[in-house]
């Protein structure tokens, strides 16, 4: 959000649903599969060495690439949804829900947005307006709205997930948030999570699988789906995008549900890796600086060509999924190709697990 002005839109939505694919239908649930790619409850990294030679990312794609046709194959016109004229769509409540934190549904109901999440997205706005300034560019396109979508984003800070949700509320969507296990354990920030519809990823566990289960029934019943890919704040020395998890991309494959590439960046100004002191700092400047926080809603990855199930199809998907993240993420941040201005001096850095490009 600018000074003194509401944050737009930067792109049309009609354009950019000229030459974005329709919604895919579900095809088939997952049978059993890791998941990663949610939202952190706290910093987590491998602690590795401080390297600050960075490769540069890989070449940007043309800006105007239309969705290949081997998405458009996939892809299949969605029931009419039953969010109401004016409401934010793409997730929800419906009468029923099942499930551990109302993730399940079955019987094909529609999602619609639980009244607490609809607040909590405009509460977004409101907390980033003080330390941030808020630009969202990109659209999700309108054919894409009335059915399942994967919305995967780059992860760079404890502040971004905020930021992201405000980004999502000037868009017009509401996306159900992939979310770790320790959130919905915290006292009250767990009953909010519950309470908005969000999914639960307990990684590590026996019962991720389930988890996965969740997100394409989720994604069944019409909603919108976020997450993180790389299953952490990215601990690159450029920040780019990390070697993703391969979680979003088994759902993808599972479901035939488009993905589509969120990239955002300045939200590591605004709050530390971690501890408390460096968070305060942090803040504190950034209620003074007010740095730019970008959020553009990109193109639909190509998922073409990648047959589920066959061996190292999930980790194909996943690193197109993480190209696509990069490509839209080179053009925000044009003027930093290299090294960020900012560095985060409590944030641990490695190259363990740089991403390298799929080369499809």
């Amino acid at each position: 959000m600018s000074d003194g002005e509401p944050a737009r839109i930067g792109v049309d939505a009609a354009a950019a649903a000229e030459r974005d694919t329709v919604p895919a239908q579900s095809r088939k649930a997952l049978d059993g599969a890791g998941s990663d790619g949610a939202v952190d409850g706290a910093a987590a990294g491998d602690g590795g060495g401080a390297a600050r030679v960075v490769t540069p990312p890989p070449a940007r794609m043309p800006l105007d690439a239309r969705v290949p046709a081997s998405v458009l194959d996939r892809a299949a016109d969605s029931p009419a949804r039953a969010d109401s004229p004016g409401h934010a769509s793409g997730s929800g409540r419906a009468d029923g829900a099942g499930g551990p934190d109302g993730a399940g549904l079955g019987g094909g109901q529609r999602w619609r947005t639980p009244v607490t999440w609809k607040v909590l997205l405009g509460a977004a706005r409101v907390v980033v307006w003080p330390v941030a300034r808020l630009r969202v560019t990109g659209a999700l396109p309108e054919r894409l709205r009335g059915g399942p979508v994967i919305l995967a984003v780059n992860h760079i800070g404890p502040f971004d997930p905020v930021a992201v949700t405000a980004a999502c509320r000037v868009a017009r969507v509401a996306p159900r948030l992939m979310a770790t296990g320790g959130l919905f354990k915290a006292p009250v920030v767990g009953a909010v999570m519950r309470a908005s519809g969000h999914i639960r990823i307990n990684r590590r566990q026996a019962n991720v699988a389930d988890a996965v289960d969740d997100v394409t029934r989720a994604l069944a019943a019409g909603s919108h789906v976020l997450g993180y890919p790389e299953g952490r704040i990215t601990l690159d020395p450029g920040m780019w995008p990390e070697r993703g998890k391969t979680g979003l991309a088994r759902v993808a494959l599972a479901t035939g549900a488009p993905v589509v590439a969120v990239a955002q960046w300045g939200a590591h100004e605004v709050a530390a890796w971690g501890g408390f002191g460096p968070t305060v700092r942090a803040l504190a400047r950034a209620l003074v600086r007010r740095p730019v926080v970008r959020v553009h809603f990109g193109r639909v990855v190509d998922l073409g060509g990648i047959e589920p199930g066959a061996p190292g199809a999930a980790q194909r998907a996943t690193d197109r999924i993480i190209d696509a993240i990069t490509a839209e993420l080179r053009e925000l941040r044009a003027d930093e190709p290299r090294l960020p201005r900012y560095i985060d001096p409590v944030r641990p850095l490695t190259v363990q697990r740089r991403h390298r490009p799929s080369g499809r």
